[in-house]
Order: structure tokens, then sequence, then C-alpha cells
């Protein structure tokens, strides 16, 4: 339902709010043009460790010759889809480089020095994807390395299996791009608006749902004319068009759940719990590119900008494309260029060098000139405020987890809800000292997570000894009772061919033990016929030479 207000459509849809949260200044003008296509760069790098922190499994060698869309690694873990070559090329090698991560270590990529043709393997899509099973296109999502372009890079084929148990009735399409500085899910809803609408209707089908939500901010006008143009033309009667507050973090998938259903996600529960499934626009246009035209995930839409990039732009680059190549994309670097980082000033980190590659979760590129960004300042000895609190958009306490996490009391910081911080980082752009809450916070996850694994090797050692036990003196039972059973049968009877073999054995041993005797009646019968023919043999042989002493005698 709407009205008409100064000539302009406005949705009439109900609208809830969620605790806290900021009015921020955008700066998403500078680069909210139409994006760019990126050149091929001469090389390509692919890291193999994903969301899941194990690697995938490289299929091919240095010296391969790859193709556009060829998989070139790939893992039976399903949290690990598989990784595509984004152009034709020669695998250059298989080696540690440094990764696009916090910590800034290394770890093993591929690396594909690109021939220009992008010579490409055969796409093949399915126009009438509807005659397929949901679990047959969950498979096609998974085939084509598809996760969320939104930062989290959760797997899109785990995502949209919610399991028998759940029910889902609406999808949630978040085009609210709520941080400051990122655009490019605004310029993908303004360029390829139909993609979005079509991957809904595919994602509406594997989840059996019956609604669709596609939200987008207010400050989006462009965006909202062209999907409603492209609504308009084509039948996308289930997907409702929905205009959202640019109120940070309302693109935070709780906080926009809440907003625009009203239903609240359990802690520790997910939004299937609920009903929902929640997507980023971005990965509903990879889902249409996937399975109606059989292109996987080897490209993404990314916004380079900062004041340290002379001309901020949204860049259609490949996967795998060195940052350095972007940032020369745009013009290359300003006298301001100070600090790199990869997402958004509040949610992004900082990175040490432009020579990573581009990875499936890099939404934005921002080349930060000097104090552009929050937090640059010197921190203070907190003062107990409370403004924190105020504006904590999951409504914790973050001057707790602050003290709790800096005394390294994790066990205490998970009792006020730890892991239910987004770390959308609204804490640090109020807190009157400065003091970088965030930070903290991840560093408190990182111990509970490490600890928790800890005790889980614990518990794992704990029960495989314990069954080693139990195997064991089940064994010795088992024993114990064959024993018993086989005297219990000697007993009874049950095995006479037993108790023969038992009294010959006897019989033998007494004989073999026996002294020997002089009488002749006490020799067996069978000695006494071996002592009967020795005697006859004996007589006959004293014959034979009485008759050979005549002889002599006569002669």
């Amino acid at each position: 339902m709407a009205r008409t207000q100064g000539g302009e459509r406005v949705s009439l849809f109900k609208l809830w709010t969620f605790h806290g949260g900021l009015q921020l200044e955008g700066h998403k003008r500078e680069s909210s043009s139409a994006p760019l296509v990126a050149p091929i760069p001469k090389r390509l790098v692919f890291p193999l460790q994903q969301r899941s922190g194990e690697d995938s499994k490289p299929v091919v060698a240095p010296g391969d010759r790859v193709l556009k869309g060829q998989v070139i690694a790939r893992d039976d873990h399903p949290f690990n889809p598989p990784i595509h070559a984004s152009s034709s090329g020669i695998v250059q090698a298989i080696e540690d480089l440094p990764l696009p991560h916090p910590s800034g270590l290394s770890g093993s990529c591929i690396v594909i020095e690109t021939d220009g043709e992008d010579a490409a393997v055969g796409f093949t899509g399915i126009a009438d994807y509807k005659r397929c099973s949901p679990e047959e296109l969950r498979r096609r999502i998974h085939e084509a390395g598809i996760v969320g372009l939104g930062g989290a890079a959760f797997p899109t084929s785990v995502k949209v299996s919610p399991g028998e148990d759940r029910k889902v009735d609406t999808l949630i399409l978040n085009g609210a791009e709520c941080e400051p500085y990122i655009t490019c899910d605004d310029s993908l809803l303004r360029q390829y608006p139909e993609d979005v609408l079509e991957g809904a209707k595919i994602l509406l089908h594997i989840l059996g749902a019956e609604h669709c939500l596609l939200a987008v901010e207010s400050d989006m006008p462009e965006a909202f004319h062209a999907l409603e143009t492209a609504k308009q033309q084509g039948r996308f009667n289930a997907i409702r068009l929905v205009r959202v507050p640019a109120i940070y973090p309302i693109g935070g998938e709780k906080q926009l759940i809440s907003v625009l259903t009203d239903r609240e996600v359990p802690t520790r529960g997910l939004p299937a719990d609920i009903g929902i499934v929640c997507q980023n626009v971005g990965t509903a246009a990879a889902v249409y590119n996937a399975v109606v035209r059989g292109i996987p995930l080897i490209s993404r839409i990314v916004t380079v900008t900062g004041r340290g990039v002379r001309r901020p732009q949204n860049v259609l680059a490949r996967i795998g494309t060195p940052l350095a190549d972007l940032i020369r994309q745009c013009g290359g670097y300003t006298d301001e260029a100070e600090r790199l980082v990869l997402g958004g000033p509040l949610m992004g980190f900082a990175v040490p060098t432009d020579q990573l590659p581009l990875t499936k979760s890099v939404n934005c590129l921002l080349v930060a000139g000097r104090n552009e960004l929050i937090g640059e300042k010197r921190s203070l000895p907190c003062i107990r405020c409370g403004t924190c609190a105020d504006v904590c958009p999951v409504s914790l306490l973050p001057q707790q987890l602050y003290w709790y996490s800096r005394s390294n009391q994790t066990e205490r910081a998970l009792d006020y809800n730890l892991f239910d911080c987004i770390e959308c980082g609204c804490c640090d752009v109020v807190c009157p000292s400065h003091i970088p809450l965030v930070q903290y916070f991840r560093a408190a996850k990182s111990k509970a997570i490490a600890k928790r694994r800890e005790r889980e090797k614990a518990e794992h050692a704990r029960r495989r000894y314990e069954s080693r036990q139990a195997r064991k003196e089940l064994e010795k039972r088992e024993w114990a009772e064959s024993i018993k059973r086989k005297k219990e049968s000697l007993e009874t009877g049950k095995a006479p061919e037993i108790l023969e073999a038992i009294e010959r054995a006897k019989r033998r041993r007494a004989e073999k033990t026996a002294p020997p005797r002089e009488n002749a009646t006490s020799i067996a019968h069978d000695q006494r016929e071996t002592i009967i023919a020795a005697d006859r043999v004996a007589s006959i042989n004293d014959g034979h030479d009485e008759t050979r002493s005549s002889n002599a005698n006569a002669d």
C-alpha cells in the first residue's frame, strides 16, 4: 500500500525501532556514481583460507593453464565453497603470501598470471529453475562459490538450508547500506535491479517462503526508483520494497529484522528460529547469475574511497585482484593518504600493504587521510558516563564488558552477553575518553573462543579415555564370563568330548612317567609281541651261525 506525496510514492509499511543507533555523516556522494569495470589485472591471487579457518585444497598445480570460471580449489567442508579462477592464465605458484586479515599473517595462496584472453569455461544455466528441487539449487549455489557479500562471507548454501524443523515464512533482502563511505550496494541496485529481484524469486523458491521484504535506506532514492521500475515491469508480486531510516547500524541483521517485523532473534539463536532468512542484495544477484546464467562468483562491486584516493569510485572487479590495481584504477594515492582500511570506518580493519588481494568479503577499500577515521585520538580512563550503553543497538553494557575484557575476566564478560556484540563501533564513536572498546571486545571474544576450544579438546580426551577404560572393562568381563561358561559346561557334562580328551591326555602322561618293571606279566601286550618276534629272529640267526660252523669243521 502506498500514497503519493509531492509526486513521489511513499510506502505506508509499518516500521518499528531498535535500541540505540547513531545518525552519522554518510560520505557517500563521493563514490556513488556508476561502477567502473576494472581491466583484467596481470596477476590474480586467491587465498586458500576461507571462513571455516581451514585451507581449501588446490586442484591445480604450478604450470597448469586455467580458464575463467574453472574450479582451482575445493574442500568437503560445507563452509568452504569452491574457489574459481576469475580469468584465464597460467598458475604461477602456490605459496605463502600475506592475507587480507587483521592478524597480518600469511597463508597459502594460488597465484595466476593472466594471459589477457579471458577465455572461459562453458557456463550453463537453468532457465526454468522452478523445475529444480531446492536441494539441487542449493548444490548449484555451493558449487558456484557464493557467500554473503555484505561483509561476513557466510556460505549462502548453508544459510538457505534452515533445516526441516524450521519453517521460513519471510525472506529479507538487506539493501540498507548504513555504514559511512560504502556505496557498492547502492550502485548495484541502480545498475542491476532486475538481477536482484530475480535472485529474490530464486531464494523464495528454495526457502519455500511466501514473502520477501527488500529494504533500502531513505538516502538511496535512485536505487529505490530503479527497483520500483523493474518491479513494475516484471512479475515480482511476492517482493515488497520498503524504505528504512538511515540510522546506523540498521543494516545489521538483527536490527533490520526488528525494524521490519518487530521480531527478536534470540540470544545465540538464528533468524531462521523465528521464521526469517536475511540475505544481502549482492548475494541475491550472485544467486541469479549462478542459477540462470551459470556464472560462479568471480567478481563483485567494491567501493574505493576516502581522502587518500584521487577519484573515489565503485569498481566492478575480479576476485583476486591486488588492491594496488584498484587504487591505480581510481587515480592513485593523494598526498593525504595515511591508512588503508578494508571495510568501512567503523567495522573495517587496517592493513599494512596494498599488495593484498580482493576477496569475496571485501565490500570497501577505504584510503583514509589524516584524522579522517574515528578512534585515532589518545585514549583516556573511562569516566563511567554510560553513553556507550545508550547507543548500543543490542542493549549491552559496554562499560562492564570493557572492565572485564581489560582485566581478562572472560567468564564474567560472557555473563554480560559478550557474543551478542555485533562490533558495530557505536560505543567507540560516542566514548568521550576515546577508548577503543570494540578492540577489547574482539580480543575478549578471541580468548573465549580459545578457552572453549581447549575445553572441547580436554573434554574430547576425557571421553576417549573413559571410552577406552569402559571397553577394557567390558572385554575383561566378557573374558571372565567365557571362562565361567566353560567351567559350568564341564561340570554339567555338556561337553563330553572335552572330558574324554582330558582323560586321554592324563593316561598318556601317566604311561610316559610310569617306571619300567622286570616282570614280564606287567609288560604291555604290544611290547610282548615285539620281544617274542625279536627272540625268533635271534634263534634263526643262531641256527645259521651253527650251520656255518659245522661246515667249516668239515672242510
